[in-house]
């Protein structure tokens, strides 16, 4: 199943807040991304339905093996677009803000051009 931007963008954001605090539920979803509990009710719902999370009874969400795959490779491309940007004089905010965008577009060939340039520097 494929995934869209803004499931990316959900699978990215539980990954890091499982990094920072190693529990997520829909609650805090929706104050990291500051949007509105039904919003992040549907999508979580959809990226159960996908198989990329699990939820419990306690309403705790757990990336799957395919959600953590696809969510480290959502937070790499931003991570290495975001390097690249800011070695090019970008401050840091707007650097992580286009980082978010490109994120979704660029393809794999030139984001590992990208990579082997960052990982250069």
């Amino acid at each position: 199943m494929s995934i869209h931007e803004s499931g990316e963008m959900y699978l990215e954001t539980i990954h890091v807040l499982l990094q920072k605090t190693g529990a997520v539920r829909s609650v805090d979803i929706s104050e990291h991304m500051g949007y509105s509990k039904p919003s992040v009710s549907r999508a979580v719902g959809l990226l159960k339905k996908g198989g990329y999370i699990t939820v419990s009874q306690e309403g705790y969400i757990t990336l799957t093996q395919l959600g953590e795959t696809t969510a480290q490779k959502i937070y790499e491309r931003h991570t290495i677009l975001q390097r690249l940007l800011t070695s090019f004089g970008v401050d840091e905010e707007t650097a992580a803000e286009d980082a978010c965008r490109l994120e979704h577009a660029i393809s794999d060939k030139s984001l590992e051009a990208i990579k082997e340039y960052v990982n250069k520097l």
